[in-house]
């Protein structure tokens, strides 16, 4: 099932440009396995809030969560890199594969039924989103990072083997399949030897320092940036700090000394 499951993904997004018309291109899609009961989700409760949802909160008899990595291609990220606003090419990948991402979910939904697996997903692309707070009650990057995903960088980014610069979607299901272990070796070049804050550099709103991440005042800058396209739908965007980065399109090396 879990390489059925990984069929299901690839090619649905393999073929998504050509049959909805979409001004957006992607890169192979990433696919991880967390068990449901894994302690992790129990802590992301603990750090987040105490209304964050757990993989039983979604579906009653949930046993394994899928997360997906949807990678952007690396000339349409170009198109985002300098300056203090984003562009309009990013701003139109960011609807349109959210809404990739929801279309996905619900296929996936109906294709595992015919196997005899039930699953289900959070609303996407933010479950009980609280704009005081400015959390998501269902983190998709916390979620791919207990998939085995990636690791966490300065950011705030998951850094996958293909990078940082895409979108994170994922359902529940009570089918068991071999989970993925968690990633051990930090990928981030700051946190493994001070050696990269380029992320830092590139935060327009400065909300992003080493020590801390200041989300009120990125999101504010967010808020703004929607207001400049406003004939596209949520388009809270930015992305200068995952763009022109040694992770944007990879996990950097960090073998050299």
């Amino acid at each position: 099932m879990k390489a059925k499951i990984e069929e299901l993904i690839k090619d649905f997004v393999k073929g998504y440009k050509e049959i909805n018309n979409t001004e957006t291109s992607w890169r192979t899609p990433l696919i991880g396995f967390a068990d449901s009961n894994n302690e992790l989700f129990c802590k992301f409760k603990e750090m987040i809030d105490e209304n964050y949802l757990l993989p039983c909160d979604i579906l009653s008899d949930s046993k394994t969560v899928v997360s997906y990595f949807i990678p952007f291609t690396k000339e349409m990220v170009k198109t985002n890199i300098g300056g203090k606003i984003p562009s309009r090419q990013w701003a139109v990948a960011y609807i349109e594969t959210n809404k990739l991402l929801g279309d996905l979910g619900e296929y996936l939904i109906k294709e595992l039924d015919k196997f005899g697996v039930k699953a289900n997903m959070p609303k996407f692309p933010s479950p009980g989103f609280n704009s005081e707070k400015v959390i998501s009650y269902w983190s998709q990057r916390h979620v791919a990072y207990a998939a085995g995903l990636g690791t966490f960088g300065i950011n705030n980014m998951l850094i996958t083997d293909e990078g940082c610069c895409g979108r994170f979607g994922s359902i529940v299901t009570n089918c068991e399949v071999e989970y993925n272990p968690l990633l051990k070796e930090e990928r981030c070049l700051y946190i493994a030897k001070e050696i990269c804050s380029k992320c830092i550099d590139n935060c327009p709103s400065k909300a992003l320092t080493v020590n801390e991440f200041d989300r009120h005042k990125c999101y504010e800058l967010l808020l703004e940036n929607d207001k400049m396209f406003s004939d596209l739908e949520l388009s809270e965007v930015c992305g200068k700090c995952i763009v022109n980065l040694p992770c944007s399109f990879s996990k950097p090396n960090l073998s050299f000394k």
